[in-house]
This record gives structure tokens, sequence and C-alpha cells, in this order.
């Protein structure tokens, strides 16, 4: 019986808990589940991969069957070179779903072998984006209640980095 492996791809800059919320529950659906870290082309990313890596690994060091892993080309080329066949999506809200059917009609276009599988937000992360947390921060907002704590660490000292840089 071959493995049951999962990719959940993303930017994650920063990883919110809605994020590890998906991290957490494919985890137990799948025998082993690679975070693959990318960059989002169309943004400017806060947070290097490695970064965004490291914090990823300490937030999911107890989850045993999830490994982390660096994405820079097409994610079902990623896909085959690991021998996944299922492409793990989280869903916000119905604009996320349009985006993420579209995405998933091409993957499969592109790999017959490739299974989507959509898990819905649960309602306390429907809200969160990674974008709009950036936002806040870069105001000097709280947003701890929203990211795992590794990661508030990471964005207050960022924000510090950047009160410098304009001084």
């Amino acid at each position: 019986m071959s493995k049951r492996i999962a990719v959940f791809p993303g930017s994650f800059d920063p990883l919110t808990n809605g994020h590890l919320d998906i991290i957490e529950r494919a985890s137990h659906m799948f025998d082993q589940l690679i975070v693959a870290v990318g960059t989002n082309t169309g943004k400017r990313p806060l947070f290097s991969v490695e970064e965004k890596i490291d914090m990823i690994q300490a937030v999911t060091a107890n989850l045993p069957n999830v490994s982390v892993e660096t994405i820079s080309g097409l994610t079902v080329t990623f896909m085959h070179e690991h021998h996944a066949t299922f492409l793990i999506r989280g869903l916000r809200n119905d604009q996320d779903f349009n985006y993420e059917r579209d995405i998933a009609n091409m993957n499969r276009t592109l790999a017959e072998d490739v299974e989507s599988v959509f898990l819905l937000a649960k309602p306390e992360n429907a809200q969160i984006s990674s974008s709009i947390l950036k936002e806040i921060v870069h105001f000097d907002g709280d947003v701890s209640a929203f990211v795992p704590a590794v990661v508030w660490t990471h964005l207050q000292e960022k924000r510090q980095q950047e009160r410098q840089e304009k001084n």
C-alpha cells in the first residue's frame, strides 16, 4: 500500500493560526504532509524563505509526519518529485473557493493524478489573511491572537527593524 502524501503550498508570509489549523487537520488525514514554502511573485515578502521555514518547523515540531520544504516551480512538478498526489488548500470564503477551483482545474489539466482537497477555515480563522496582518503590524497593531507565538515574536522584530531603518 502506497503512502498518502499531501502538499500544502503557500507563501506563509507570515504563517497564521488559519494556516496552522489547516496543517494540523491535514496531518491527521495523510501519512505525510509537506508544507511547501514559496514566494508570491506578486508581493514583496516580509520574511525570507529560510525565516518562514524556521518558523513553520518550530510550530509543527509536534507533528511527526509534517515536513517543510522550499518550492520554486510549478506545484504539480514539486508534487511529482515528492510522489504526492493530494494538494491541500484552505478556503476562507467564496472568493477563495472560486480562485482555488480554477487553480485545481488547471492543476488537474497539467497533472491528472493530482487531487485537490479543500479544507474550510474554522469560523475564528475565516477573516485572517497574511496581507491584512502585515498591514496591522506595520501600523503597530497587535496581531498576537492570529498567529503562533513564535511568529508574533518575529513580526515584532521585523517591525523594530523597520523603525530603525526609518531613523
